[in-house]
C-alpha cells in the first residue's frame, strides 16, 4: 500500500492504490446483484409461470424463463446453451474484475463494467439455479415489443452504453 508523509510523522494512505480502486466497483456490482436476485425471487414467488400483471399502457410484469441468449437467441436448443453461457459468463466476470483492478480510476469506464459484472454474475446465478434465466420486465411502446428482460439485463445493456459513450469520450481527447 502506497504511503506518503506529510508535515506531521503519521503516514497518509494514497487514494490510487489498487486495492482502493477495486472495492467501490466491486461494492455497485454487489448493489446489481442484490437487485436482480431479490426482485427474481419476488416474482418466482408471487407470480405463476406466464402471468402478466399490467401495470400501465407500456409497461407489463410478465413472468417467464428464458433458457437462451439475450432475445432469446439459441432458446430452442436440447440444454447445451445452459453450461456454454455459464462459462462465458463466469469468464466475463473473472476478465472484469482484472479489468477493474486496472481501471480502476477511469469512473465511467468502471460503471460500466461494475454494472455489467453485477447483471453478469446475475444470469449466470440463474442459470446454475434453474438452467435458464429469470424474466419479468415487459415493456411495449410505439409499437414496439421489447423482449421480456430482468435487472440483470438492464444493468447490462445500460453499462453497455456507458461503455461505448466512454470509448467516443475517449476517441474525442
Amino acid at each position: 500500500m502506497a504511503t506518503k508523509k506529510s508535515g506531521s510523522s503519521k503516514p497518509i494512505i494514497s487514494a490510487s492504490t489498487g486495492g482502493g480502486k477495486l472495492l467501490p466497483w466491486l461494492g455497485i456490482a454487489t448493489i446489481i446483484l442484490l437487485l436482480d436476485q431479490l426482485t427474481k425471487i419476488t416474482i418466482t414467488k408471487m407470480m405463476t409461470f406466464r402471468q402478466t400483471i399490467v401495470i400501465t399502457d407500456n409497461f407489463n410484469l410478465y413472468f417467464t424463463f428464458n433458457p437462451g441468449a439475450a432475445w432469446g437467441i439459441l432458446a430452442d436448443q436440447s440444454g447445451w446453451q445452459r453450461h456454454f453461457f455459464t462459462v462465458i459468463g463466469i469468464g466475463a466476470a473473472a476478465f472484469i474484475i482484472v479489468m477493474l483492478k486496472k481501471n480502476g480510476a477511469q469512473r465511467l469506464f468502471c460503471w460500466a463494467l461494475s454494472l455489467i459484472l453485477g447483471g453478469a454474475i446475475g444470469n449466470v446465478i440463474d442459470r446454475i439455479a434453474y438452467g435458464k434465466v429469470v424474466d419479468f420486465l415487459d415493456v411495449h411502446a410505439f409499437g414496439w415489443h421489447w423482449p421480456t428482460f430482468n435487472i440483470a439485463d438492464a444493468a447490462i445493456c445500460i453499462g453497455a452504453g456507458l461503455f461505448i459513450l466512454d470509448e467516443f469520450r475517449r476517441v474525442n481527447k
